[in-house]
């Protein structure tokens, strides 16, 4: 397999690396592609690889009484298994491939021993762990503030950040688990998008139609956290 390039990879983190950083974790970056629904990383257990997105989302489970809740989403702009960041080894929630992802993964041993040599690199990634924190507490925000409509706008503006394609692959059932709703709400929702004209809906399948007018319904559900992440790492979408 031909060494890795750093100008090649997609990941916004191993982007913004010197040089140096890179090289470090270059010699140990597998590529590795995840399966629809996946599990990642799982609770409670020791996490051995941390995963650097290169295409594709990965979301952050919590466990409910009836199953799970998104708190949170990493696509090219992050990684997996945030807790080493923080020298903690065990997460307590699950992450999870929603979509065919493809990600750099690196061994928890060795990327532990880098961020001790290397306090550049701890810095971009203590800059990230900032940044998916602000995301997960406006997801927390915008379940107690905004009605199930604006929360299904704002998931699906953050999908399409990460996926990069207007043609987005989900289900009502899948919506439901992810936004923590009943399906029949999740669906009156769809529908009510989809009338307006901000997305078009089909089996499996969500379109996004007008991004202006689904972050107009997000209202500042949306936006602050990825404002957040521009201002540590540039310009651009992830």
């Amino acid at each position: 397999m031909s060494p890795l390039h750093q100008s090649s990879t997609r990941n916004r983190l191993l982007a913004a690396l010197s040089p140096d950083d890179f090289f470090l974790l270059q010699p140990h970056l597998e590529p590795v592609t995840f399966g629809l629904r996946q599990v990642v990383v799982k609770a409670g257990e020791a996490i051995s690889h941390v995963d650097f997105v290169e295409r594709g989302q990965i979301s952050i489970l919590a466990q409910i009484e009836h199953g799970r809740i998104e708190v949170g989403m990493v696509g090219p702009e992050g990684i997996t298994g945030t807790p080493l960041v923080l020298e903690a080894s065990i997460s307590p929630y699950t992450f999870m491939s929603q979509a065919e992802s493809d990600v750099l993964r690196i061994p928890a041993e060795v990327l532990q021993a880098a961020l001790s040599w290397s306090g550049t690199l701890r810095t971009i990634l203590l800059h990230y762990v900032h940044a998916l924190m602000t995301q997960m507490a406006q997801t927390a925000f915008a379940n107690a503030s905004y009605d199930i409509e604006a929360r299904l706008a704002r998931w699906i503006l953050m999908m399409h950040d990460r996926l990069g394609t207007d043609d987005l692959p989900m289900t009502h059932d899948f919506l439901s688990a992810m936004l923590g709703n009943r399906r029949s709400s999740v669906t009156t929702a769809t529908h009510v998008l989809e009338g307006n004209g901000l997305i078009r809906a089909r089996r499996g399948i969500i379109t996004v139609r007008d991004r202006e007018r689904l972050e107009e319904l997000a209202g500042d559900a949306y936006g602050l956290a990825e404002r957040e992440y521009e201002r540590l790492f540039g310009s651009g979408r992830a």
